[in-house]
């Protein structure tokens, strides 16, 4: 949780994420790649670790990707996924919903488009991003005690690629 992965070339970043987003950038053409955890929405100032929040997640993530090789300039394209409800029955604005909102803000604020979004609903997800495709393939984690996860699926889509 919280961290940061960057790669060129080829490679496969994961995470498992549940009321957390991943944000995955990526330029398909270029063959990079970068993933974050995102644990909450707002740093309040704390800077030690910028990949746990989102108002610092994305600019760690655009740091730490200039400095892979390569000079031509990419063209970013942000995936994300998570965000759940993992306890469901609360009405407010729940952590993960503040921290898809949260996500979203940054990524217009760096003009950076989301091409794929598959958040809410109530499952965790696994995240895997191809670098050299930019691809990212998404498997929901299921909780029989609590979930009917073909029920959420078809709310949800089963498995999003792009």
């Amino acid at each position: 949780m919280g961290q940061i992965a960057v790669a060129a070339h080829s490679g496969i970043l994961r995470t498992l994420v549940g009321s957390c987003v991943s944000v995955a950038l990526c330029d398909s053409n270029l063959h990079v790649a970068g993933l974050a955890h995102v644990l909450l929405p707002d740093s309040h100032g704390a800077t030690d670790e910028p990949g746990k929040f989102a108002d610092t997640a994305i600019t760690e993530l655009l740091r730490q990707l200039r400095k892979l090789p390569g000079n031509k300039k990419p063209r970013w394209e942000a995936k994300i996924a998570g965000g759940a409800a993992m306890f469901p029955g609360h009405d407010e604005m729940t952590v993960g919903r503040q921290n898809i909102t949260a996500v979203e803000t940054a990524l217009r604020q760096n003009d950076i488009p989301v091409v794929m979004k598959s958040c809410g609903g109530e499952l965790g997800r696994r995240v895997t991003i191809d670098v050299a495709t930019g691809s990212m393939d998404i498997e929901f984690t299921v909780d029989s005690k609590h979930h009917n996860p073909l029920e959420e699926q078809k709310q949800i889509h089963k498995s999003d690629r792009a």
